[in-house]
């Protein structure tokens, strides 16, 4: 069986990482056909459009999509093409691994962010010279959803502990926006007990000191579209910076996988851009259509490349993107 993959290599370090992770797949006993599409500040420069109407097609079109990053369009770019795979739940994991310069080594969590609503909404307006406003978007629906995929996450096994009764944390403010996230953590617990999966709670700013403090009382964590955001990069922090963190934007048939790192300007194009993150992202990718024992042969390769080298620049090396990609797939 042959999949379709969208490949979005998009801006900056895109252009090199989504390339390695694709000689990672190809050196998998996975069939995969690539449909390439452009998007960015390159192809708006050119056509007038961050995600031609074509891009967003082949995305929506396609099994999976792996994508890369965008500079100043990001939010013109990235947001539809969540859409256009029907994305309603972002999976980021944040693992220290050998060899990486972590703040915390015994962090291993995983973040289920929903994906959306919240702020992320849309709804702004500048009202006068003094006064602009947003409209926060929470409903039933959604967090419903992103319960039901929690319990179904944690059930399968697919949490750090890898134990289907581990259970998960919900990070929220209810305490203060009463409506919207007293709203949201009634329905997630409410999908919680209907399923007899285990939940507790912090509010997210005591999360964030608890976090750092001690990263071991956490697993998995389920959050609203901001907070998820926010929290996850702090988590970043933890295990050695964005450089190392994969994500995937989960539908109900449809999925984009990407690097939570940026295009970073600094070193594009100087083939020296670690990519760990991407071809992370490429083992999320597998594993969510069904291959997941090469999805772990592909963690397994980048764990040990880590741990023994070689290791680009953000790591204390001196390797190219190339000479760490060829590491990862002689491992394969």
């Amino acid at each position: 069986m042959s999949y379709e993959v969208a490949v979005i290599e998009g801006d900056g370090i895109g252009r090199e990482v989504v390339p390695a992770a694709l000689k990672v797949l190809g050196a998998l006993d996975v069939g995969f056909e690539f449909v390439r599409g452009d998007a960015g500040d390159a192809v708006k420069d050119a056509t007038g459009e961050a995600l031609p109407a074509e891009t967003y097609e082949i995305a929506a079109g396609a099994d999976a999509t792996l994508f890369g990053a965008a500079g100043e369009t990001a939010a013109d770019v990235i947001l539809p093409l969540r859409e256009a795979v029907g994305s309603f739940v972002n999976v980021r994991p944040a693992k220290a691994y050998p060899g990486a310069d972590a703040l915390r080594p015994e962090t291993d969590v995983i973040f289920l962010r929903e994906n959306t609503e919240g702020v992320y909404a849309g709804h702004e307006d500048r009202l006068s010279d003094d006064l602009s406003t947003l409209t926060r978007v929470i409903t039933s629906s959604a967090s419903r959803e992103l319960a039901e995929f929690a319990c179904e996450f944690v059930a399968d096994g697919r949490g750090p502990a890898g134990d289907p009764d581990e259970g998960f944390t919900v990070a929220h403010k209810a305490n203060v926006m009463r409506e919207t996230d007293g709203r949201f953590r009634e329905e997630v617990f409410a999908v919680a007990e209907e399923r007899g999966v285990d939940v507790d709670e912090e509010l997210m700013d005591a999360f964030a000191t608890k976090l750092p403090l001690d990263p071991t009382q956490y697993g998995v964590i389920v959050c609203p579209n901001l907070a998820g955001d926010v929290l996850s990069d702090l988590a970043a922090g933890l295990v050695g910076g964005l450089g190392l963190l994969p994500s995937a934007n989960v539908g109900h048939d449809n999925a984009l996988f990407e690097p939570v790192h940026g295009t970073a300007p600094d070193i594009a194009g100087q083939g020296v851009a670690n990519p760990t993150a991407a071809i992370l992202s490429a083992a999320m990718l597998v594993e969510y259509l069904g291959h997941v024992e090469e999805g772990r042969r592909v963690r397994e390769a980048v764990e040990g490349v880590l741990s023994d080298g070689p290791h680009t620049g953000d790591l204390g090396g001196d390797a190219t993107t190339a000479e760490v990609t060829a590491a990862v797939v002689d491992r394969l």
